[in-house]
């Protein structure tokens, strides 16, 4: 018995289905597909100047993989991993995830729904008075299901769905420009390793000058040598820029150590400090094509996104229009009813019924017309949020080129400025050895060479900072393992 219950069940289904599929034949075609909405880029397109202010000449072509143009293979390594494991990336993943199937949930009103019911019911009723006094006991089961369809003659439900698909899209851009600078952060940290690094050894070749200086100026001190160079005083002041030395190798080894635990936690992994990385800067690589700055509007993800929000907030100016038009609904059901459970299942008590409503709003105390008003200053919102974007993307352009060329200037002044120092620091440390020479002027001498030295390695690693920055302004491309 329950086999054939449950097959006979099915049965009803399927012919249930075959009835519900005759009443939406007729106006299938009307439902289509929804769409992404157009481009709307023209609305900026006249922002782009016809050429970048801060240089002459924009070089053609696109930037692409520019983390590889740095050609250091450990760095490329770490931007890999961090995209893999960064919880930051795989949180906008889920973004990304929910705002796809928000996109097929906005569409589900226009899809039609089956919904399958199986019930049973036992009531009495009492008859009163002569010669039909008493009371009956009826019995009641039924097995139904039943279709309901939307129809979306006007696209009300379609525009909604294509404004769900440009946010979907948004979404995935916001995260094509968080990896984007994830790697940016990563680079980073590794220069700031890397600087780290060289000023270290800079630090302990400074240490190993500042003792022999000490050690001769003791020399000339015991030997009560006051008149060439030899007097307490001196011997004090060397000492001390002996134990600067000493503190600033304690600094560098402190940064290398939080330069390794920031890279360890953007690559996902425990911040323990053991990340072994190169202890040289990165050398520079050429400059990237700046191509033209309307080809930046269709490049940049930030700027696709936020143009994706402009055209979302459009389609749903269109969504709200749409709502004063009636709503169309095919319903259609197929089952039995029967006083008795083990009839359900005979097609002699089938029943079916076919039907369509027209729902017109005619009053609705303002809300049709409020809600219009609402997304067309939602609209403008986006718009103004666009141009935002798109003006902060030139100027973040402009403004990468102009430090490129100045940095560029400043680290070529500052490389023959320390190379002078050295020679000057030299030149005071042999001229105090032959005794023609104070002490004074050799710790001076040492002191600049140091300053300066410092100062170059941090202008290099601005430097690579801001050609990163140059990259992600020009929304630059870049690959990994993951794609």
């Amino acid at each position: 018995m329950h086999f054939h219950f449950v097959r006979s069940i099915r049965e009803i289904a399927i012919r249930g289905i075959a009835v519900c599929s005759v009443a939406g034949c007729s106006v299938l075609l009307i439902a289509c597909a929804a769409k992404p909405p157009e481009s709307q880029m023209l609305k900026v397109e006249q922002m782009a100047p016809n050429s970048w202010s801060a240089t002459k000449e924009g070089k053609a072509g696109v930037d692409r993989d520019w983390v590889a143009s740095f050609k250091d293979k450990q760095l490329s390594n770490l931007v890999d991993e961090a995209m893999a494991r960064n919880t930051d990336m795989r949180a906008q993943a889920e973004r990304v995830a929910q705002a796809r199937q928000n996109a097929y949930l906005a569409g589900a009103a226009a899809r039609p729904t089956l919904a399958a019911e199986i019930n049973g019911d036992r009531s009495q009723r009492q008859f009163v008075g002569f010669p039909f006094g008493g009371s009956s006991i009826q019995n009641g089961s039924y097995a139904d299901l039943r279709m309901n369809w939307e129809i979306d003659l006007w696209g009300r439900i379609r525009m909604g769905q294509t404004a769900a698909i440009s946010d979907a899209q948004a979404a995935e851009l916001d995260q094509k420009a968080a990896e984007a600078a994830l790697a940016a952060e990563v680079c980073k940290a590794w220069f700031a390793l890397g600087e780290a690094g060289e000023q270290l050894e800079l630090a302990q070749e400074v240490v190993r000058i500042r003792k022999s200086s000490v050690e001769s100026i003791a020399d000339r001190f015991e030997r009560n040598l006051g008149g060439e160079g030899g007097s307490a005083s001196q011997l004090r002041l060397a000492q001390t820029d002996l134990a600067t030395a000493e503190s600033l190798v304690s600094q560098r080894m402190s940064d290398m150590a939080l330069a390794k635990r920031r890279l360890e936690l953007l690559c996902g992994r425990y911040p323990e400090g053991k990340l072994k990385g190169s202890n040289a800067l990165t050398k520079m690589p050429k400059s990237p094509p700046s191509g033209v700055p309307s080809s930046l509007l269709q490049r940049r993800p930030d700027v696709v996104a936020a143009e994706r929000r402009y055209a979302a907030a459009v389609s749903r100016v269109k969504e709200a229009k749409r709502a004063i038009f009636p709503i169309i609904s095919l319903t259609g059901s197929y089952g039995t009813a029967s006083d008795a459970l083990e009839q359900i299942v005979n097609n002699n008590f089938s029943t079916w019924s076919i039907g369509g409503t027209l729902v017109q709003n005619i009053l609705t105390g303002g809300r049709v017309k409020g809600e219009i008003e609402l997304r067309n200053s939602k609209e403008r919102e986006e718009l103004a949020k666009l141009e935002g974007v798109v003006l902060k993307a030139f100027s973040e352009v402009e403004n990468a080129l102009v430090v490129e060329n100045w940095l560029s200037k400043r680290v070529k002044d500052m490389q023959r400025a320390y190379d002078l120092s050295k020679e000057a620091a030299k030149a005071a440390n042999d001229d105090f050895l032959d005794g023609t020479g104070d002490v004074l002027t050799l710790l001076s001498a040492q002191r600049s060479a140091v300053d300066i030295g410092a100062s170059l390695l941090t202008l290099k690693r601005m430097q690579l900072d801001n050609r990163v920055d140059l990259h992600l302004a020009l929304g630059g491309e870049f690959r990994f393992k993951g794609k």
